[in-house]
């Protein structure tokens, strides 16, 4: 990142001294200046201001070198919270982000489907347990990052019965004025799915990938595009929606199924409920116990394959260098997923293709959630304007 030495610019500087340190970590003034190309003068400044702030924090001095000891600045993960709200099919989640976006709080409450009148008021309650488990600290918290499907009422034929009209009730309440009408604080939304990815390319191998496809398997399969290290949000934020995308060649008299139907958990937890075990073993470790292999190895190969097809099929559209897959459901049942994945992937005609490496989500189960509280963190503090960077001529 490369800073401008403009005036008028002090609220981009500031974040991109922040960013600076967030990427390459403690580190001394003259460095910061070198790699932002900021004057030292006006990085001095800026420290200055972001120490006063509470944002920065002075290291202990290294000596042992050249010239006069240096003094190295960090982040204060104390500086700033942020607070993200999942709205999930089968749980709410309330998490605390500390200024490094590092969990601090979390608070869970489950449901068997999504439910307005279930919802709201465990919201409300929420925010109220992490205010009071904050304290003083709570004055820090920037901002809500609110995550859920986009149109829930959307799965109500999939669900069904006193399932399926709970979520046609989503249709008409507009959640992100619902809950800003709740809070103080500033509310911002994401799709849920959009949200996990922004919590592996802040906290995971984004870091280190610039182009992939996210996949996030949970109740229903959600994805997230990120290509030259931003996320694409896609004209109506709907990017990345691989829950929709065919998994065969339509007919003049049948459409063929999407992934939705081949890769989401919700067709195990259907399987495993008609056999008599309840449906909430697909997000324990103990789904991979012999017991449920019967029910567990079907729903494997078929969404092996369906994911296998959707990232060959999405390498041959955006040559990505890989496909980063994490999930809710039971760790063990998500590593299972991906080595199915992998098998899959080499069944197919790869002429042409740069087959892309299948990884595992670095964050888990909670990227939703976590996504979701980075938001707020990223909008205040992270410089986003990328039309004033400067160019590397180098």
């Amino acid at each position: 990142m490369r800073g401008s030495n403009h005036t008028g610019m002090r609220q981009f500087n500031e974040r991109i001294v922040l960013q600076a340190i967030r990427h390459h970590g403690a580190i001394a003034k003259a460095d910061i200046a070198r790699l932002t190309q900021l004057s030292t003068q006006t990085v001095a400044i800026i420290v200055s201001r972001l120490m006063d702030d509470g944002l920065l924090l002075k290291q202990d001095r290294v000596r042992g070198k050249i010239g006069q000891p240096s003094v190295p600045l960090s982040l204060n993960p104390d500086g700033a919270y942020s607070l993200g709200l999942q709205v999930g099919r089968r749980s709410l989640e309330v998490l605390v982000s500390d200024f490094l976006g590092q969990p601090r709080h979390r608070l869970q409450y489950t449901y068997p489907y999504p439910d307005p009148d279930v919802v709201l008021p465990n919201i409300e309650k929420g925010l109220a347990h992490m205010q009071a488990t904050m304290g003083k600290d709570w004055d820090r918290v920037v901002g809500i990052g609110l995550t859920a499907p986009l149109s829930l009422h959307h799965w109500s034929d999939q669900m069904g019965g006193a399932a399926g009209k709970a979520l046609q009730r989503w249709e008409a309440l507009d959640l992100r004025a619902t809950v800003q009408a709740l809070t103080t604080l500033p509310v911002e939304f994401a799709k849920d799915t959009t949200a996990a990815c922004v919590a592996e390319m802040l906290q995971g191998h984004g870091r280190m990938v610039e182009n992939y496809l996210y996949v996030f398997v949970g109740t229903f399969v959600g994805g997230g595009l990120v290509l030259a290290g931003h996320i694409v949000a896609g004209q109506r934020d709907n990017a990345g929606a691989i829950g929709s995308m065919p998994m065969g060649i339509a007919s003049a008299t049948q459409k063929p199924a999407q992934l939705l139907q081949m890769a989401s958990g919700w067709h195990l937890e259907q399987t495993l409920e008609q056999a008599g075990f309840a449906p909430q073993l697909v997000h324990q470790d103990a789904i991979m116990d012999p017991a449920y292999t019967a029910y567990v190895e079907p729903w494997l190969l078929q969404a092996g394959q369906a994911l296998s097809m959707t990232a060959v099929s999405a390498t041959a559209l955006m040559d990505l260098d890989a496909v980063i897959i994490d999930g809710s459901l039971g760790r063990s049942l998500v590593e299972a997923l991906i080595r199915a994945t992998r098998e899959r992937i080499t069944q197919y005609n790869l002429d042409g293709l740069q087959a892309p490496t299948i990884m595992s989500g670095q964050v888990g189960a909670h990227a939703r959630a976590l996504g979701g509280s980075l938001l707020p963190l990223h909008t205040q503090f992270f410089p986003i304007k990328d039309i004033f960077l400067k160019e590397d001529l180098a």
